[in-house]
């Protein structure tokens, strides 16, 4: 049972995220469209695209947290000398490897939704499918990778710092999950702020038609791309939503999964 917990608190943690704080990633995504905000549903229909969203938040973070738990014992066995935020941040890299094979196709039709008029979830899977068959499903999961890496290469290991260092301030004794929500929210935030331009750049690619420059294009180039034609405001577009998303996220995600491995451990402490 306790090997089952990340998996459980995660998967918790997930679903309770996307499905609260959708529309603001609706509002992020449309702020990041290379058609613009208004031509991309403006506020209409903020909940478009919360069906795929919400069926890959639980096995995506299950996957991500059973094997960041997992790497973080294997790799602190066989790198004993490691120091802590090498092995958060390698264990972070596996997790995110892992999840981003659920995590890729759902977030391909969601964003495709969250920036078409009036197009239903089913629609837009099909066009995928027609158009490009499974690949075009996994249309910018190296680009998302490119993302999530970096991104969860502050926020875990900032996570953990945060966490120990509360810690330490009541003389050792385990943060709270009300706690260990409060430093997910900071590491989540700062996080966020400093992967803005490559969360624009993944959003590029995967509403991009086939053909278009954004999926030729690498990660850097379409970085390069983006800054020359707009600016550092094409770069840090969605920056509020996005930072207000992630750590408000940070609080409810991480809180979550706090708590749901209090709750589990405390309910089958032996098995």
């Amino acid at each position: 049972m306790v090997a089952c917990l990340p998996c459980q608190a995660g998967g918790l943690a997930g679903t309770a995220v996307d499905v609260t704080l959708f529309p603001l990633d609706t509002i992020k995504t449309r702020l990041q469209s290379s058609k613009g905000f208004w031509a991309s549903g403006g506020f209409r229909r903020i909940y478009g695209g919360i069906l795929p969203a919400a069926s890959a938040s639980a096995p995506s973070a299950a996957l991500f947290f059973c094997t960041y738990e997992l790497f973080k014992v294997v790799v602190g066995y066989h790198f004993p000398n490691l120091q802590s935020p090498w092995v958060h941040m390698l264990a972070a890299t596996a997790g995110e490897v892992a999840a981003c094979v659920v995590r890729v196709p759902c977030e391909v039709i969601k964003q495709r939704t969250q920036t078409s008029r009036g197009l239903r979830p089913s629609q837009v899977f099909k066009a995928a499918i027609e158009s490009e068959g499974i690949r075009g499903l996994y249309r910018g999961y190296l680009t998302t990778l490119s993302r999530e890496i970096p991104f969860s290469f502050i926020q875990f290991p900032l996570w953990e710092y945060l966490k120990a260092s509360w810690s330490d301030s009541q003389g050792g004794h385990p943060v709270e999950p009300w706690q260990g929500a409060v430093c997910g929210a900071l590491a989540g935030a700062v996080a966020a702020a400093l992967t803005t331009p490559l969360d624009v750049a993944k959003t590029r690619v995967m509403l991009a038609k086939t053909g278009d420059m954004e999926v030729k294009a690498s990660m850097a180039g379409l970085l390069v791309m983006i800054g020359r034609e707009e600016g550092l405001k094409g770069l840090f577009s969605g920056f509020v939503p996005r930072v207000c998303w992630i750590g408000l996220g940070g609080f409810i995600f991480l809180g979550a999964y706090e708590q749901g491995k209090h709750l589990l451990l405390t309910h089958h402490p032996t098995h």
